[in-house]
């Protein structure tokens, strides 16, 4: 037995425990109630009825990539079908440290100002070494996330080109679902091809800045061509003069490009979200847009377009899907990686191996 002699100097005298800081009633509470999984009826249901909880798990439902979950999924799209498609779509890109989140922010605040009900889905790049995402969206919207008539849903892009994430085609029909006539996406920005937000929103906005090199970097015609609407942010301070020197200069690149199928002309502006000047401006040209779009039908030919792009999109991924969830595929997959990494068989040969082993099923 220890002595008072030789006690150890580390050890320590008892005193008194801490109370707990959560209740554990109310701990064990929260814990069945996130244990509770509402059916693919009570999720519709609720988010019909402007519920941003039921919204959430929804789309966090068709985000996950467990094959079990696919069929409530699609239950949950279908049962909101019938409340979508009530909204105007916009997405948002530029490079990283445009400002594209400062903006959002200040626009989305204009927004609901006017009486709108303002979606952001938010895509972060994902890590290729670890695969994690730092999904700080809302972090650095914090005045917007608290706006009662916004709703700020940050997702991790994974291994989707284009900035978007797998599932921002369907989280857009439940959010327009939920309430939400403005949907704003929100692109990684890092380069990539931008088609897949393109192809999923009505109105395609680039931000610029001015003073970084940016100007020429920024001219090339993929990108260009699909700009609705070029916005120079941090157009303030002793940048304003740049950033008039970049408008001039777009302004002239614009004409270099062939017209648009909607005979919408895109516009230059300049604005300073950090101070919110030019955001109504901004708005002013987006509804300009909308007002002749929805006037001369390109609108709904674009959305009807866009209907059946998804569908062969979704025939891809889910047989993507089905191909490497497949049981044989999963025995076979690992055997012919090995045997192309040795030379003894190209990849072609296994690929095709492969695929005839999975549509023999």
């Amino acid at each position: 037995m220890e002595t008072q002699e030789n006690k150890s100097a580390l050890s320590e005298i008892n005193g008194i425990n801490q109370p707990d800081s959560v209740s554990r009633v109310v701990a064990n509470n929260i814990l069945q109630f996130r244990r509770k999984q509402p059916s693919a009826k009570e999720l519709v249901l609720a988010i019909a009825n402007g519920d941003k909880i039921a919204l959430s798990r929804a789309i966090t439902l068709i985000e996950s990539t467990n094959i079990s979950h696919l069929e409530k999924a699609n239950e949950v799209i279908q049962g909101c079908l019938p409340y979508a498609n009530k909204s105007v779509r916009m997405g948002i890109t530029g490079v990283p440290g445009v400002g594209k989140s400062t903006f959002i922010e200040a626009f989305g605040k204009h927004l609901t100002s006017l009486g709108k009900k303002v979606a952001v889905l938010a895509v972060d790049p994902s890590s290729s070494i670890s695969h994690g995402s730092i999904l700080g969206d809302k972090t650095r919207m914090e005045e917007l996330v608290k706006d009662e008539n916004a709703f700020i849903r940050p997702s991790a892009s994974g291994d989707s080109l284009g900035g978007v994430a797998r599932k921002t085609r369907e989280a857009i029909i439940l959010c327009e679902a939920c309430g939400f006539d403005t949907i704003i996406i929100e692109t990684v920005g890092v380069g990539q091809s931008e088609t897949a937000v393109h192809s999923m929103v009505d109105f395609f906005l680039l931000l610029k800045i001015a003073g970084a090199g940016d100007e020429l970097q920024g001219i090339k015609r993929g990108i260009m061509e699909m700009a609705d609407t070029i916005v120079i942010n941090k157009a303030d301070g002793d940048n304003i003069a740049k950033a008039k020197l970049a408008k001039s200069e777009f302004n002239r690149a614009l004409h270099l490009f062939p017209a648009k199928k909607s005979g919408w002309i895109p516009k230059v502006t300049t604005c300073s979200a950090v101070y919110g000047d030019g955001i109504d401006t901004v708005w002013k040209i987006i509804s300009d847009y909308f007002e002749m779009v929805k006037t001369n039908s390109y609108f709904q030919a674009k959305r009807q377009d866009q209907n059946q792009f998804w569908m062969m999109e979704t025939i891809n991924e889910q047989l993507k899907s089905n191909f490497y969830n497949h049981p044989e595929i999963v025995l076979l997959l690992e055997s012919n990686k090995k045997a192309v990494q040795n030379n003894e068989v190209s990849p072609f040969a296994a690929a095709q191996i492969l695929l005839e082993t999975f549509f023999k099923k």
